[in-house]
């Protein structure tokens, strides 16, 4: 089935540019999967598999018990030759990591700062936002009403590490390689050389706005270079449709675009909320989500200003909603 995503998640808020992929298992080459989930909006994230010699490495899982029992039920027939041995979360956001209580006797590795973070949102505290009476759960639930984040119990990594860190999948090299703070305090990209296949978490948002909600900026440019330095044939996003290093490009444009013009404007005494409305996105504008440069353009106020406060959580969604509800 063919999935138009021009209409956007379930939930009231965000949808990625019109772009029509397949919700399911992907083979994309040299026993390397992606599993993807249209339109990759708010919490319609991505995961992967990488089989080799009877055991398999799974990357990331998802959101809510449901979808990553649906996600592990497309991958039954793999599994049952090559059982899940390792679990990686690239990060610490709940739509890839709420579901490693399904995935028993893995092992789950991610960088030390993830499995700090991880602890900082848990699943309960998306069930209260979403319960929540009045003005939150209203904003909330048009974000995330469509998750369900009941019986989630935390699963924490059992394994850390900082920087590079390499594991052995049925003797294929996998490499773990530590870029944030960017995205979030501890972002992790998954490079396979024999594959030339780069599993980027959400370091790349495929058609649609990357949010920085840690940064700096200038981390995140840095681990788009070093994507492209990997010369990868197949990028997987964390969100959207599987990709390739020009993706990776644009997302870089998009960071260094967004640093200038927000660094330019701190200097000029701009608020934060003014520059986010001043900042002419062109052809960004196109991406799904684009209300994030009100996040983004906080980031850079912040990386700029150790004395800047900047928003709350609740004030970041709240600005977000804004301004692509007034358009």
């Amino acid at each position: 089935m063919k999935i138009d995503c021009t209409g956007g998640a379930p939930g009231r808020y965000g949808a990625l540019m019109a772009v029509h992929y397949e919700k399911g298992l992907v083979d994309v080459g040299n026993g390397c999967y992606a599993y993807l989930q249209p339109d990759g909006g708010w919490g319609w994230s991505n995961a992967g598999l990488i089989e080799s010699n009877g055991v398999s490495l799974l990357v990331d899982t998802l959101f809510d018990l449901k979808l990553t029992q649906e996600m592990l039920d497309a991958m039954a027939p793999i599994r049952a030759r090559s059982p899940i041995a390792t679990l990686v979360n690239t990060h610490a956001n709940g739509d890839h990591c709420y579901g490693n209580q399904l995935v028993t006797n893995a092992a789950i590795v991610a960088s030390a700062a993830t499995a700090h973070e991880m602890a900082e949102v848990p699943a309960s505290a998306m069930l209260s936002l979403n319960n929540a009476p009045g003005e939150i759960g209203e904003l909330f639930r048009g974000f995330f009403g469509a998750f369900d984040f009941s019986g989630i119990e935390p699963t924490s990594p059992t394994e850390t590490f900082t920087g590079r860190h390499d594991l052995s999948v049925g003797g294929r090299l996998v490499e773990l390689h530590e870029v944030g703070p960017a995205h979030t305090a501890g972002d992790t990209i998954v490079h396979l050389p024999d594959a030339a296949t780069v599993f980027t978490g959400d370091i790349l948002f495929s058609h649609g706005t990357p949010i920085v909600w840690a940064g700096p900026l200038s981390n995140w440019i840095a681990a788009c270079d070093l994507i492209e330095a990997m010369a990868p044939s197949v990028v997987v996003p964390g969100h959207g449709p599987v990709s390739t290093i020009v993706d990776v490009r644009d997302c870089r444009e998009y960071l260094s675009m967004i640093e200038r013009e927000a660094s330019a404007r701190h200097a000029a005494g701009m608020s934060a909320s003014d520059a986010a409305h001043d900042i002419a996105l062109g052809e960004f504008r196109e991406w799904g989500e684009w209300g994030r440069i009100a996040v983004n353009v906080d980031t850079v106020y912040r990386s700029i200003d150790s004395g800047y406060a900047g928003m709350d959580i609740f004030e970041m969604f709240r600005r977000m909603a804004a301004l692509e509800a007034a358009g």
